[in-house]
């Protein structure tokens, strides 16, 4: 059985005011190609299909022309979507009965009833609904649990950790009663404990205090395979060696400027055992920082390493293949004429600046957890919030208790799903 499993697309992203439906277009042009090379026998997509849950007519235009020409490159391969964190997920069911004709299954919602009793009544979850068999040339089977982004109503633990712990558990054992000797494959979109993510300016929406953080460990009946949405990074899960982040397509943010790109192409075999290999994508626009490390350097040594490091633009125009640029000056060394100056050369560039960080002088502040410096605005900006509470009210007071810690890990969670739900 060959698979080809990818995630976090995020059609419609705008990155720093650019529209980037043309580089998604150049991704989805190279995955059809694989697709045509491999002739696989599915293609999963973790999630995270479009940036915000209210997609642009355009970048719905181009996933829907993608899934047509996938299927028509390879008519045998079924195609399974599940909606992530980014997406609506009732949005991207709305035609699920028409994609089902077409090979094209999609789960964002998991279906309920609620079954009342003389006493209590309670939710029942289908988990049927999530087992999706898939079938090869040969007429071999395995099964892909399709369990999309998990929110907070269908989570009823105490800990939304433990409650997405138990559904996945549950949903594997249902599985494993119904078809076994069968592999299974589990596609999920979820924050698994240890997974790396970038340390500043993440792009991934990561609740503070780790309250959506996923343990892998002690499951020892898991299934043959997980492939994951949400952590951008291409990674093994944290102590496991059956499930892995296919990682996004493109990079979301400066801070992803060393990841790399593309998909996942797995092999199972009849008895579980499995093979991944990594397909590398080549993005459109690869992000270029200069200078890479905080140097100190002066106008003219910036319009150097600038005229250096970037080509002229032929005719006055950008090319197919430009550059994403996030210019770093420290500001004791450059004045807002000279940021003018540097704008100026680098509109002669083929090259798009996207940002300018501007780096301060050494502030020397330290956070409780040891030693971190503040050298920038961002990194005020991007900073735990926790870490700073911690910090004034160690100033103020004595050093935080953890059931005090937890207290404000909760609160703050909240607003930041607040915020999110707005």
């Amino acid at each position: 059985m060959k698979i080809i499993a990818t995630s976090d697309w995020h059609l419609g992203n705008m990155f720093h005011g650019n529209d980037r439906l043309p580089e998604h277009k150049h991704f989805l042009s190279w995955l059809l190609l694989q697709i045509e090379e491999q002739q696989p026998d599915a293609l999963l997509i973790a999630g995270d299909i479009f940036d915000n849950g209210n997609p642009s007519a355009a970048s719905q235009s181009v996933y829907y022309s993608f899934l047509a020409d996938a299927s028509e490159k390879c008519p045998t391969m079924q195609i399974i979507i599940i909606a992530g964190n980014h997406d609506s997920a009732n949005r991207l069911e709305a035609p699920r009965a028409l994609l089902t004709r077409h090979h094209v299954e999609v789960r964002g919602v998991i279906q309920r009833t609620w079954v009342q009793t003389e006493d209590k009544g309670e939710w029942q979850t289908n988990y049927d609904d999530l087992m999706l068999p898939i079938t090869n040339r040969d007429g071999e089977q395995a099964i892909v649990l399709a369990v999309p982004y998990l929110r907070n109503d269908i989570i009823h633990n105490a800990s939304y950790s433990a409650g997405v712990n138990t559904f996945l558990r549950e949903l594997t054992s249902k599985a494993r009663d119904k078809y076994p000797g069968l592999p299974l494959l589990m596609m999920a979109h979820m924050y698994a404990k240890g997974a790396d993510i970038a340390p500043k300016d993440a792009s991934e929406k990561i609740i503070i205090g780790g309250a959506e953080e996923v343990s892998m460990d002690g499951w020892t009946d898991h299934p043959d395979y997980l492939t994951c949405g949400h952590i951008h990074k291409r990674q093994h899960i944290w102590n496991t060696d059956w499930a892995r982040y296919s990682g996004s397509v493109l990079p979301m943010s400066f801070a992803e400027v060393d990841y790399h790109h593309g998909v996942d192409l797995v092999t199972i075999q009849a008895d579980g055992k499995h093979h991944t290999d990594f397909l590398e994508y080549e993005p459109q626009h690869k992000l270029l920082i200069l200078p890479e490390e905080d140097e100190e350097l002066t106008l003219n040594k910036l319009k150097k390493l600038v005229n250096a490091e970037l080509k002229d633009r032929v005719d006055g125009k950008l090319d197919d293949h430009f550059v994403y640029l996030m210019l770093k000056v420290k500001l004791e060394k450059v004045s807002n004429d000279d940021l003018m100056a540097l704008e100026e050369l680098i509109a002669g560039k083929n090259a798009v600046l996207c940002r300018i960080q501007r780096i301060l002088p050494e502030l020397g502040l330290s956070t409780i957890s040891g030693g971190e410096h503040i050298h920038s605005i961002d990194d005020i900006l991007n900073r735990n919030p926790l870490d700073t509470l911690k910090e004034a009210f160690a100033v103020r007071n004595k050093e935080m208790s953890e059931h005090q810690e937890q207290m404000l890990s909760a609160l703050l969670s909240s607003i930041t799903s607040e915020s999110d739900e707005t």
